[in-house]
């Protein structure tokens, strides 16, 4: 069998479910500092980092955020993105001004789990090993 020839990936693009495509925009926008590069239309709002990254936002009908930590029988995390950043307490505290919210239970001590305004898990990270 021939296999045909792979074509090059481009980009990546990824594409998060939610309630309100505006909501996520807006604060992936002010969290990131990325362009507000499709405002909701249609059920859908984007953002695009300087190198041309992009985080889109999709409204779903029925919408049911995910549970952190997962519990049997509810909806599990969808997404789980990694943000790096030098300093953890500085990071969380412009997440939580961009409106995140703290995860109730944390796992280490050189990453914080937040929500999002859809309720998708994200961890603040930093290099730091665990104690």
């Amino acid at each position: 069998m021939n296999t045909p020839k792979r074509p090059a990936v481009n980009r990546i693009n990824t594409v998060i479910d939610c309630g309100d495509a505006q909501i996520m925009a807006e604060f992936y926008s002010r969290l990131l500092g990325w362009e507000l590069t499709l405002p909701a239309a249609n059920g859908w709002a984007a953002v695009t980092s300087p190198e041309g990254a992009v985080f889109a936002f999709q409204e779903i009908e029925g919408y049911e955020p995910p549970v952190w930590p997962w519990e049997k029988g509810k909806q599990g995390q969808m997404i789980h993105l990694d943000f790096w950043v030098d300093n953890l307490v500085e990071g969380v505290e412009f997440a939580l001004a961009c409106g995140a919210v703290e995860a109730a239970q944390q796992f280490f001590t050189t990453s914080r789990t937040l929500l999002d305004p859809a309720g998708h898990p994200f961890c603040i990270d930093t290099d730091g090993g665990e104690p």
